[in-house]
């Protein structure tokens, strides 16, 4: 039986909308909830279930997942409940047993609540009671790592511990109503609130601090406050342990995603932070609909799950910063953003985002997402070309995606650029500014590492981020950016990197494409970096060159001299350059000692005769691509291979070739990236292999960049872009007169050979 309910909150102003501070009070409202008919009400809400009874008797998506569910966890019902003492790292017996409890116990309490039988809710009661047999007996893990995070006790760091309660909370509140009493005080009082105590008071610096283990922690926290009637929780869990709000989720929604909705650690720990954001807000949605926390900060909560859709690629994440590239759209909490977002939204783009996630949630959006799929509702989601800002105000760099696609290929398989001239982000973040991959028919060309780890994997380091996360995978010269002085940016310093970040100059969209220019002058002393890139589509007149092209111009400059190396990481087999490479077939030595250059095998050298260099390709999309580069006959190449200095085996012997300008003060990297071409093993053919450029020239009119590309069909073409504060450009080019409005222009000139 539900304990009643009555108590006091604060209702708090939504300082981004309209211009509070996030610690203003605007009145004190009453809640009362003395009826066991109000519960549960955390993200499963009262208010749905009879729609949601009524629908699992009806074929159809929903019903289908509910009895698959229920299958599963009859299946569970007739096994022995196993709480082990705490003793693995992540990967570990002891870890996953007990993420798989309380997914278990959240799983039956949905069937609970949905069949009405109490077998279910007495199968989490009793996995409850053994955890508060065991809580007040565990000290802290054994496999924790004091000097760098908060140990759990459950878990060998809080983290894992704030996710236990998140779940756990839900499955409490919705089988509390069938508890004695008893049960009850026994589950509050010696687990589920000295856990929350534990993760609040017991641990400030990680619940006050702004960053996704803080989320999390304040999430469990601020729903235990709900369902335990402890609304001084819900209000620390808001604005911080004394509510100052200079911590907890409030100041998190505010600091750790742009206006946009771009997440300051990127991609991957953008999708991990949305469950305890969309979790906890809609709990406070049902609870407390006064605080219009989905339209807090002009909607940042649905913002960032649309945007966490848009930063994908055929389903995955980009792989920035401290990234596992098996992750996408599919994990559960983008599935739950989704549903959320679509509940709230109607948004039938969304219904095509679900679809391809072939998942259902059991809950009143989740029903609403089931019964639209079914009635055949969805409509294709548009990926778009975006520059997401950075930074809590956007104005600390961005990330920037540049997407090009036909009629007949689905937006999300397209030719893809992602640009990086983002800020640092955090503690995952990498040493690669303005960095950029690129992606093509479903498939990754030019590459990131993302992180050097085997997710759970207890044998590898226990399942956390392996050293070469540090030694290679964060260091500069494991992304396609410049390297000076074999240094990686910021010294690889993370303070430092937080503190600087590149400034975006310009983006812009047009009928030609996508261009973006940003530049930083802090990642190394006295050494301004600019990197301009475009995605271009030539003129449809173009028979040799039919899909879009990629235009790189890096331009380094210093009052001192330099060694700087340009990487290109590229998936996919070697075919051939149009330069000699010396090749080192008996014996290979390290790149370098450190910096991440301790890790690279050199396998080959080479420098280039004055004009273009060429390296072609060919993924296992089946195309080929060659980066055609400007040279001036002094400039090295380095083919590279990783797994130097590698004892454990622990890095993938992935490949790149690195450009090289020694003694130098000022210098430009200039390159296009062109697709040509198909090879199809199995039908035995091969089409259009070798490159259809025949010459790359730089040169620089007043403000212009401007880029003379020919064909072998001897079209001539300039790509012209305009670096000047007024958009519209002007230049002279072999004495002909050119103009053009925006950033960027393609014109087709006459051949004069």
């Amino acid at each position: 039986m539900l304990a009643a309910l009555s108590f006091t909150i604060a209702f708090v102003c939504l300082p981004v909308a309209l211009g509070f501070s996030n610690t203003a009070i605007a009145k004190e409202y009453k809640t009362t909830n003395s009826s066991p008919n109000l519960s549960p009400n955390l993200v499963v809400s009262y208010k749905d279930l009879p729609e949601m009874r009524t629908a699992v008797k009806t074929p159809g998506r929903f019903a289908d997942k509910y009895h698959q569910l229920k299958e599963n966890i009859d299946q569970q019902l007739t096994l022995a409940i196993d709480v082990p003492v705490p003793a693995d790292g992540g990967g570990g017996y002891t870890h996953e047993r007990h993420k798989k409890n309380y997914q278990l116990m959240y799983n039956a309490g949905v069937i609970y609540q949905i069949s009405q039988d109490k077998k279910y809710a007495n199968f989490v009661r009793n996995i409850l009671l053994d955890y508060v047999a065991l809580y007040p007996t565990i000290g802290l893990h054994p496999k924790r790592k004091v000097k760098s995070q908060n140990p759990g006790k459950f878990f060998w760091q809080s983290l894992n511990e704030a996710v236990w309660l998140v779940y756990t909370i839900q499955a409490y509140d919705l089988v509390r109503d069938a508890l004695t009493e008893q049960d009850i005080a026994s589950i509050e009082e010696k687990l589920l609130k000295p856990v929350a105590i534990f993760l609040s008071e017991g641990q400030p610096s990680t619940f006050n601090k702004v960053h996704n283990h803080g989320t999390w922690a304040t999430a469990g926290v601020g729903m235990a406050g709900y369902v335990m009637n402890e609304p001084e929780w819900v209000e620390k869990a808001l604005l911080d342990l004394d509510k100052s709000g200079k911590g907890g989720f409030l100041r998190q929604l505010d600091e750790l995603f742009s206006p946009q909705g771009y997440y300051n650690e990127g991609p991957y720990y953008q999708r991990y932070a949305l469950m305890p954001f969309v979790t906890f807000a809609k709990a406070i949605e049902n609870n407390e609909p006064q605080r219009n926390i989905f339209k807090y900060r002009d909607g940042i909560v649905l913002k960032a799950i649309t945007t966490t859709i848009e930063l994908s690629y055929n389903g995955l994440f980009f792989p920035i910063n401290d990234a596992i590239k098996s992750k996408g759209i599919d994990t559960i909490e983008l599935v739950n953003g989704v549903t959320v977002a679509y509940g709230r939204t109607g948004d039938t783009g969304l219904l095509d985002i679900a679809g391809q996630q072939q998942q259902i949630i059991l809950t009143g959006d989740g029903l609403k997402v089931a019964r639209a799929l079914d009635a055949g509702l969805a409509t294709p989601y548009q990926y778009q070309s975006v520059a997401f800002g950075d930074g809590a105000n956007g104005n600390e760099g961005a990330l920037v995606v540049m997407r090009q696609h036909d009629k007949n290929t689905p937006s999300e398989l397209g030719q893809t650029l992602l640009f990086k001239p983002a800020a640092q982000g955090l503690g995952h973040g990498h040493f690669d500014k303005l960095t950029w991959q690129f992606y093509d028919q479903g498939a990754e060309i030019v590459s990131d590492y993302g992180a050097a780890r085997f997710l759970n994997v207890e044998a590898k380091f226990g399942g956390r981020y392996l050293p070469e996360n540090n030694s290679y995978a964060k260091q500069t010269v494991a992304h396609n950016t410049v390297v000076v002085d074999e240094t990686s940016h910021f010294n690889a310093k993370v303070k430092v990197g937080n503190a600087n970040h590149p400034e975006l100059l310009f983006y812009e969209n047009n009928k030609h494409g996508s261009v973006s220019s940003a530049t930083i002058n802090t990642a190394y002393d006295g050494v301004t970096l600019t990197r301009t890139v475009a995605l271009v589509q030539l003129p449809t007149d173009s028979k040799a060159v039919n899909t879009p092209i990629a235009l790189d111009i890096f331009a380094v400059s210093s009052s001192e001299t330099h060694q700087y190396d340009l990487p290109l990481h590229y998936q996919g087999q070697l075919i051939e350059s149009n330069f000699e490479r010396d090749a080192f077939t008996q014996q290979l030595s390290a790149l370098g000692n450190n910096n991440g250059y301790q890790h690279l095998w050199l396998t080959a050298n080479a420098t280039p005769a004055k004009g273009i260099a060429q390296i072609t390709w060919l993924n296992d999309n089946g195309r080929f691509y060659t980066q055609t580069s400007s040279v001036d006959g002094d400039t090295e190449v380095l083919f590279t291979r990783i797994g130097a200095n590698d004892p454990e085996f622990n890095l993938r012997n992935e490949s790149a070739f690195i450009y090289r300008k020694k003694a130098s003060k000022n210098h430009k990297f200039v390159s296009v990236l062109e697709p040509h071409g198909q090879y199809n093993p199995a039908k035995e053919f091969t089409l259009s292999a070798q490159s259809n450029v025949k010459s790359l020239k730089y040169k620089v009119v007043d403000t212009i960049d401007i880029v003379e590309l020919v064909l072998k069909n001897n079209s001539r073409y300039l790509l012209a872009i305009n670096n000047a504060t007024d958009k519209s450009g002007t230049f002279t080019y072999d004495n002909k007169n050119y103009s053009f409005d925006g950033r960027m222009t393609i014109i087709q000139i006459e051949n004069q050979d």
